[in-house]
């Protein structure tokens, strides 16, 4: 790791553990040349699957595009960033697991609507009147009826992992 104050390409770890996520690891460093100690962040690098669009072309997979989405659907609501950040890497490593090359952009919309209406239930409308195209008001009223009654459960999740299981 090149150290930020002298630029050295070399420096050796003095302690390593998990940062707050539990999914990056944090390593504090000392320069073997100048000394100095700095701290970096470590996290696996997945790469998710190629995005298959409804007209059948394809795109590689776009994280500040879900993010984006999910912000816009999320805006003016009581929710926080954290919770937000918390749901998109739950998105992102669904997908690098799932073990395929390429999904369909319809298993991500989902993927977002299941993470949004687990968050905040007005941002999992908007998001669905976007992404389902809803035509007119009933389709509102039908879909808030659905959320009333159909509680999220910990299997609804639309992305799927190797093997089958979901």
């Amino acid at each position: 790791m090149r150290c930020p104050f002298c630029a050295f390409d070399d420096s050796r770890v003095i302690d390593s553990r998990p940062a707050e996520d539990g999914g990056n690891v944090r390593r504090r460093r000392q320069c073997e040349s100048c000394g100095e100690r700095f701290s970096t962040i470590e996290r696996a690098e997945l790469k998710p699957p190629a995005v298959r669009k409804s007209d059948d072309s394809r795109e590689n997979f776009d994280e500040e595009k879900l993010r984006g989405g999910m912000k816009r659907a999320l805006e003016k609501r009581p929710v926080d960033t954290a919770a937000v950040e918390r749901a998109v890497n739950n998105i992102l490593h669904r997908l690098a697991a799932c073990g395929r090359s390429e999904i369909s952009s319809r298993a991500i919309g989902e993927a977002v609507m299941h993470e949004l209406r687990a968050l905040d239930h007005v941002a999992y409308v908007r998001f669905a009147s976007v992404y389902k195209n809803f035509q007119d008001p009933g389709e509102f009223s039908e879909e808030v009826e659905r959320l009333r009654g159909d509680p999220l459960s910990p299997g609804d999740d639309p992305l799927p992992l190797p093997g089958g299981k979901n």
